[in-house]
This record gives C-alpha cells, sequence and structure tokens, in this order.
C-alpha cells in the first residue's frame, strides 16, 4: 500500500467543490434545503463555561443522593470517576471531529458521514438524530416542573402552575437573543453552580473536621459505619448507571461548535475543561459529600426528581445545623435545573434543524431566519413545553405520565455516546484507507483513536448495566409489579431506538450496516490544515504533553 499521501488546502478545497455537487446530485428530493446560516456569535468564553459547569445540575446535587443509598460512598467515588473518564475522551473525540467538520447537528451529521453517509440509507444517524432531539423535548416540560418544585422548599401554598409560567416565559425571552442569549445565560449560570461546588468543598472539610455543628470530628467514620459499599453488585451497578445519566449534556460543546466563532480554538481548550469538571466538581465533590454523609440515612431515597429536599448537599449543611446555606444551597439547585432547561432549548432546535435540512424532519423546521435564529424549531419547542401543566393534575398522575415520557429517553444518550466514538474510530481508519496524513487534523485529542475505543467499550458496559439494573433492582423490597414497571421505565428507549432505525431502513429499502471506508467522503466541507504551514514538533517530556493535553 503506498505511504499517506499529502494533501494541502488548495487540493482540498478543490475535491470539497467538486464533492459537494456530486453530492447534491446524488440527494435528489432529499436535498439540503437553502436556508440562512446560524449565527456564529459564541466566544470562547462561552464554551468554556458552557463545558465546565453546563451539565452541573440535578444529577450532581440531587441525583447523587440515590447513588449514595444505592452503593454507598465507595461505589461513588468509583463509578463517577470511571464514567468521567469515558465522557473525557468522547468528548476529545467530538472536539476532533467538530473542528475538522464544524457542522449544525454536529454529531448527528458526523454518523450520517462516518457509519452510514448515503443520505437516502441513513439508519444510525437518523435514530441518533431523533433520539437525541426526543431526549431534549420531553426534559423541558419536566424541568419546568422540577425547578417549580423547587420552590417549594421556600414556599408550597403558591400554585406550581405560576412558577412553570414564569419560567416558561424566561426562556422564551432567552431565544429572542439566539444563540448569544443562550450562551451569556449559561455563562453567568455556570460561574454560579462552580462557585457553589468550590464553596461546599470547603464546607465539606470543615464540617468533617467537627469545626461547625456537634457531630464532632468525622473523618471516614461513615466508610467504616454504614460502610463504603452498600447492596452488593447490584447497588455498584445501580450506582454506575445513575452516574452515567448525570453527565448527560456534556456533549454540547461539540454541537455549539458551528455557532463558535473560531471553533478551531475553542471547542478543542473546551472539552479539555471536561477534566477538571470531572476531577473537581464531580468527583472531589463527591468524595466529600460521602465523608459528611450516612449512606443508609433514610432522608436519602427521597432523592429523586427534583426533591431539593432530599438533597445529599442540603441535608448534609442542615445536619451541621447550619442556618441561611440551605437556602442558599437550594437557589443553586433551582438555577441548575433551569440551566438544564436552557440546555434543552439549544440541543433540541439545533439537532431538528439540521435533520430538517436533509429531510430527516419535516423541511418547514429547516427555515433559519434573517438573525441566525432557528425560530421554528423554537416554536415547537416551547409549544411541547406547555406539557409541563399536567404537573398540576391530582394526584401525581401528570407526573405519573412523565415517568413514562421519560422512560422513552432512558439510555439514549449511551446510543449517543457510543456512536460518537465510533464515527471517531471510523474517521481515522478512513483517513488511512485513503491514503490522508493524519497532520491534516488540525486537533487530535491525547487519548486518540484508542480513548474512543475504550470509551466505546464503557458505554456498552453502561448499557448492560442498566439491563442488569432493570431485571434486578438494588433495593430488594420492591415487589414484582413494581419491579416489571421499573424494567420498561429504565430500557424502553432502547426498543424505541430500534423502532427508529428499522422504520428509517424499510421507508428508504437500504439494509447496509455501513458504509465501505473507501467510499467514505472525508473531502467535503473538511477544514483541513495545509500541511505546508506546519511548523515541526520538538519532541516533548511526557510531562508537558500530559499538561498540554489538559490545559
Amino acid at each position: 500500500m503506498a505511504g499517506p499521501e499529502k494533501v494541502g488546502t488548495k487540493e482540498m478545497v478543490r475535491d470539497t467543490r467538486s464533492g459537494s455537487s456530486s453530492r447534491d446530485e446524488e440527494l435528489g428530493e432529499m436535498a439540503p434545503v437553502e436556508n440562512g446560516q446560524l449565527k456564529k456569535a459564541l466566544k470562547n468564553r462561552h464554551l468554556q463555561m458552557i463545558a465546565m459547569g453546563g451539565a452541573i445540575g440535578a444529577g450532581l446535587f440531587i441525583g447523587s443522593g440515590k447513588a449514595l443509598s444505592t452503593g454507598g460512598p465507595g461505589s461513588v467515588l468509583i463509578c463517577y470517576t470511571l464514567i468521567g473518564v469515558m465522557m473525557l475522551f468522547t468528548c476529545q473525540a467530538l472536539a476532533e471531529l467538530s473542528v475538522v467538520y464544524p457542522s449544525n447537528g454536529a454529531f448527528f451529521e458526523h454518523c450520517l458521514r462516518f457509519l452510514d453517509p448515503t443520505w437516502q440509507s441513513c439508519l444510525r444517524g437518523f435514530a441518533i438524530g431523533w433520539g437525541y432531539a426526543l431526549t431534549w423535548l420531553i426534559i423541558l416540560p419536566f424541568e419546568l416542573i422540577a425547578a417549580s418544585i423547587t420552590i417549594q422548599y421556600w414556599n408550597e401554598t403558591i400554585s406550581m402552575g405560576v412558577w412553570v409560567t414564569m419560567f416558561l416565559v424566561v426562556l422564551a425571552t432567552i431565544q429572542i437573543f439566539g444563540v448569544r442569549g443562550y450562551g451569556e445565560v449559561e455563562c453567568i449560570l455556570s460561574v454560579i453552580k462552580i462557585a457553589a461546588c468550590c464553596g461546599f468543598i470547603i464546607l465539606g472539610i470543615v464540617i468533617n473536621t467537627g469545626a461547625v455543628g456537634n457531630q464532632g470530628y468525622l473523618g471516614t467514620k461513615y466508610w467504616s459505619d454504614p460502610g463504603a459499599f452498600r447492596n452488593g453488585f447490584e447497588g455498584f451497578a445501580g450506582v454506575f448507571v445513575i452516574a452515567s445519566f448525570s453527565f448527560g449534556g456534556t456533549e454540547l460543546a461539540g454541537l455549539a461548535a458551528a455557532e463558535s466563532e473560531r471553533p478551531e480554538k475553542s471547542v478543542p481548550k473546551a472539552c479539555k475543561q471536561v477534566f477538571w469538571r470531572i476531577a473537581f466538581f464531580y468527583t472531589l465533590n463527591l468524595f466529600i459529600m460521602g465523608l459528611i454523609m450516612r449512606s443508609d440515612d433514610p432522608r436519602l431515597l427521597g432523592s429523586s426528581g427534583a426533591n431539593s429536599k432530599a438533597s445529599p448537599f442540603v441535608l448534609a449543611i442542615q445536619d451541621a445545623g447550619i442556618q441561611v446555606l440551605p437556602h442558599i444551597m437550594n437557589g443553586v439547585i433551582t438555577i441548575a435545573v433551569i440551566s438544564v432547561a436552557n440546555s434543552s432549548t439549544f440541543g433540541f432546535t439545533r439537532t431538528v434543524q439540521a435533520m430538517a435540512q436533509v429531510g430527516m424532519a419535516p423541511k418547514y423546521l429547516a427555515k433559519i431566519d434573517s438573525h441566525g435564529r432557528p425560530m421554528r424549531c423554537t416554536i415547537v419547542l416551547l409549544l411541547f413545553a406547555l406539557l409541563a401543566y399536567i404537573g398540576l393534575a391530582p394526584d401525581k398522575a401528570g407526573m405519573k405520565l412523565f415517568d413514562w415520557l421519560l422512560a422513552v429517553t432512558g439510555v439514549t444518550y449511551f446510543f449517543i455516546w457510543g456512536s460518537i466514538c465510533l464515527a471517531h474510530i471510523r474517521f481515522r481508519r478512513a483517513m488511512k484507507v485513503q491514503g490522508l496524513s493524519l497532520d491534516l487534523i488540525p486537533y487530535k485529542p491525547s487519548g486518540g483513536v484508542w480513548g474512543s475505543w475504550v470509551a466505546l467499550i464503557f458505554n456498552g458496559l453502561c448499557l448492560v448495566a442498566s439491563f442488569y439494573t432493570c431485571i434486578k433492582p438494588p433495593h430488594k423490597d420492591a415487589t414484582v409489579a413494581e419491579t416489571v414497571e421499573s424494567f420498561f421505565q429504565g430500557y424502553l428507549a432502547t426498543p424505541v431506538m430500534l423502532v427508529l432505525w428499522l422504520g428509517w431502513k424499510i421507508r428508504t429499502g437500504s439494509w447496509r450496516l455501513q458504509t465501505p471506508l473507501h467510499a467514505i467522503d472525508l473531502k467535503t466541507d473538511a477544514k483541513f490544515q495545509d500541511l505546508a504551514n506546519i511548523e515541526p514538533k520538538e519532541k516533548k517530556p511526557i510531562w508537558k504533553t500530559i499538561l498540554g493535553a489538559l490545559f
């Protein structure tokens, strides 16, 4: 086989132009809709804060309580760290792909290109795109209800509908300012969440040493009694699943690449911040929380959804006898929930608009207005958000419906993250098969293709762990009916993804599983760098290489 072909920027541009015209002929009726462009208004600081604090939400502040009760502090520390490493490699793979192909829709279009890019037979792209869009579509009204419930920590007399209306109006107002509004709001909210995490670490150390409250010196007392691990392997697997869902939304930094002013600079930096969020805001916070909160505390059994009264962070502060800080922490939890709702508007609208452009969603939704906003997608999302008012139904019947709606999104993230890693693996293999030098890639993550393999395997393990916990829950006091209901609610997303995939395959009549590596279009719309302008890199010590990968 011939050695890697040295292709310069000018050659790539010529190939890109010819490739575009040939693919347009192939698309036929499903050719991209002529449209305005998304406004590139996200600055480097926006992406940095989206990456640092974007996924810090109820999964950390509330869901970690259920994780602590399920598996104990040892399981929490190990599982969150392992899933964090998986997300670090996933984000690095997404960063490389987004820098070379900074397109609206990000990993959705990467799946089309590298897994099955013949647009009439997009097996994975269609299922992944709609699975991701449905996830955010359903999460928005749920988060509006969740934010309203956190307000009831202070006042339970005001109807929840009042707060739902208020939060919905705020979200609608943010959309008027387009992607810049999303970026600024997330930047501010992320700063608040990060400050809260830092403050809790300091406070937790103070509580643990016995400097406040009447608990005395705690040290590692709760790791011995009731113990570091609970409920055996079932408990560990249960924490593994809870930890996985806590990192949902991490991929938004890659989705925002198409609206970044300089994606080749800002996206790699943003994805590197994932390491610090994992190491500092998750691992260290949860380690401190496990030192000052008993895992067998019965109050933790209610730590799900938006029940901030059962948040281990709030409970730990209350147990220390501190009067004001529980209210401040509840305020942070409310902000975190609103942040997730704000992110859902971005995730849904950009994904559906990209799908509409290639005929996988109604073409009506492909329209981008003169201000670079996909307003038609936004209107659809806000109309669906009105379902939040069913939370007012008596006897919690509305929330029961939401449990089943959320079940549709269950393990969808594992398919999405796994597809990102698989797309990156096939991208690298296609580069090798087609004789293109890896030096053309502007940003190459330190983990390389092996990091994507590790993350792909972990995503498979997450699916297995989810299935195991669905058929064998950690808490053994559940009835048969409750176990069956829990199984379908926990794993319903898998048949939904298969139905989406099978439905599109039947419609298109194409049953090819993936495109041959030599046939993958690597050049159309690619932002490769010119080899002639690349300066030879000096060999650095290993410690400098590691630091360069993290900063």
